[in-house]
């Protein structure tokens, strides 16, 4: 778990709000008067601002198209059909810091496995600072190491030349591409993934990440299971391996 200070506690104003960008992610800090609170600074609906919404003291909400959170849990509210994410705040000295966990927490294929395997897959995990433009992978390249998209976006265009074609966007923390790293018959790229924007990401090699799912059979066979369905899901729409 990392721990980042954001700001002041001077700099947020009692029930105001502020939006931070702390290493390519958008951290949103509200004041609520008794506590401060920290969450994912754009709506999870269209990407919008949320410190460009409004605040009443209990609810936030999104002033585009109104979805609502409660202030203290960052769960959906009225018209709102997903939660925020949270961050742990703490206050020292008059600094807010946040504490974040690891994108690997919000992986899918991933959850509700022991809490060992997930320990050795966040020491296998290398997290990069990529700028907007960075290509992380060709068409025909190695499919050696798998990504866990921590904040950003990322664009994937299929095929070759004129022949491309844009296969969609990764848009939440947690998002995995690359997943051909995984699979035995599939040892060359066939997308192209490039950095939309400022992205920062998990990169995990599939031989090693392999192996430590193997030392735990249930883990493993959790994830291969989840690993399938999103195989299947994507070879009947947009690809991102």
């Amino acid at each position: 778990m990392q721990k980042q200070r954001i700001c002041s506690a001077s700099d947020v104003p009692d029930n105001g709000m502020k939006s931070y960008d702390i290493e390519g992610m958008k951290i949103l800090v509200v004041n609520a008067g008794e506590c401060f609170h920290a969450y994912q600074g754009l709506c999870p609906h269209q990407d919008v601002c949320l410190d460009e919404g409004y605040f009443d003291g209990q609810l936030l909400t999104c002033h585009q198209h109104l979805w609502q959170w409660d202030i203290r849990t960052g769960e959906a509210v009225g018209l709102a059909e997903a939660p925020l994410e949270k961050y742990e705040v703490e206050v020292s000295e008059g600094e807010i810091f946040v504490l974040q966990s690891s994108a690997l927490k919000a992986v899918d294929m991933l959850k509700d496995i022991s809490a060992a395997s997930l320990e050795r897959l966040e020491g296998l995990a290398r997290r990069e600072q990529l700028s907007a433009g960075t290509v992380i992978y060709e068409v025909d390249d190695p499919a050696d190491d798998l990504y866990v998209l921590e904040s950003g976006r990322v664009e994937f265009t299929i095929g070759r030349d004129d022949r491309t074609r844009l296969a969609g966007f990764m848009l939440r923390k947690g998002e995995v591409f690359g997943w051909a790293a995984l699979l035995e018959q599939h040892p060359r790229r066939i997308a192209r993934a490039v950095c939309h924007e400022d992205s920062v990401l998990l990169r995990l090699n599939g031989e090693a990440m392999l192996e430590a799912l193997e030392a735990d059979p249930t883990s493993g066979l959790m994830v291969m299971r989840r690993l399938a369905t999103l195989v299947a899901r994507h070879t009947t729409g947009p690809q991102n391996s």
